[in-house]
């Protein structure tokens, strides 16, 4: 049976979500666990996760492979596959790729919205495109398994990434552009050359990223869902719902300013203090994937491809993306040549 698989949710976490993850049968999740944080601020959102992992071990345990998706489906939990939406958690040194890789960390934003060491976020007047240090990254990421993620990065430099990595990358929270013209929504050629190069971009449900906003209605959102599929190939697509249940609004002040402004950074959709909009009718929480699912069907969309599109694709990127590169394995674990 295909698993369920959301690319991307940035909840509140608590005994609630677990159990409304098992609720709505969600096998496997990418979750942010870091946004502005340096690096040994990730580590204590790490040992946060592994007492979670420790009190709720009926329901939740860490992924880092495909195959914990399988035993997630076989033993009735959900896997949680580590992510960072910035890469400040790497610092200014490249060697903590490796070492975050270790901890489980499995995907990477190059940027958040703005210039980074790396690349160029949306926000920014100017996009010059991977850095130096940008493309080098790339490289120790492509070698140690880790997913180079561009949903919040400016199209030069996404289009850069696709090009510079070795292997596929994936956009984990976005729309195209040509249904709402949100600035971290992406453009036809993006998605286009997503596609091609074997990338993965995951549907968000997050309201600024929605025609309409909150008012967004299921059949339009599920419509958009299969022409896209049209544009980039129905293997290149899923749910990435940028879930961001019960958390307080001061959070959207902490993901938009962080460290690098005093001012209050106002964001996309909105030119008041930051808050979360509210979900759409028909997205609250774990247990609605059923209505996107039946969404997707009301579209035309065969049950394969609906199974594709709600974990299927992502459990094949999963599998070809975790795993480290032959010259890595054998640095490791002596495999013979």
């Amino acid at each position: 049976m295909t698993p369920l698989i959301d690319g991307l949710q940035y909840a509140n976490w608590s005994e609630k979500i677990f159990r409304q993850l098992r609720e709505g049968g969600v096998d496997a999740v990418h979750v942010t666990i870091t946004y502005h944080e340096n690096f040994r601020e990730t580590v204590l959102n790490i040992e946060r996760w592994n007492r979670w992992f420790e009190q709720f071990s009926d329901l939740i345990f860490q992924g880092r492979t495909a195959a914990d998706v399988t035993l997630a489906r076989d033993t009735g939990r959900s896997a949680i596959f580590f992510g960072a939406q910035n890469p400040s958690c790497i610092e200014d040194d490249i060697g903590l790729v490796e070492i975050l890789h270790t901890l489980g960390l499995r995907f990477m934003q190059l940027t958040y919205n703005n210039q980074s060491l790396l690349a160029t976020g949306c926000y920014e007047a100017e996009d010059t495109g991977l850095t130096r240090m940008g493309r080098e990254v790339v490289a120790e990421m492509n070698r140690v398994g880790l997913v180079v993620d561009m949903s919040h990065s400016g199209t030069r430099s996404t289009i850069e990434a696709i090009d510079h990595s070795s292997r596929p990358i994936a956009i984990t929270h976005a729309n195209p552009a040509n249904w709402h013209p949100a600035l971290r929504n992406k453009s036809d050629d993006v998605l286009r050359a997503l596609g091609q190069s074997g990338g993965m971009l995951g549907f968000s449900v997050y309201p600024h990223h929605l025609k309409g906003g909150s008012a967004c209605g299921l059949q339009d959102f599920c419509d958009m869902v299969a022409r896209t599929a049209d544009l980039m190939g129905i293997d290149h697509i899923g749910i990435g719902t940028d879930l961001c249940q019960d958390q307080p609004d001061s959070i959207v002040e902490w993901m938009r300013t962080g460290r690098w402004t005093k001012q209050i950074d106002y964001g996309e959709g909105s030119a008041s203090a930051p808050g979360f909009p509210d979900m759409p009718d028909w997205f609250a929480d774990n247990r609605d994937f059923g209505r996107i699912a039946t969404g997707l069907k009301a579209t035309g969309m065969d049950a394969t491809n609906i199974a594709a599109v709600m974990g299927g694709n992502w459990l094949r990127f999963f599998d070809e993306s975790f795993g480290a590169r032959a010259e890595t394995r054998k640095r490791y674990h002596n495999v013979a040549e």
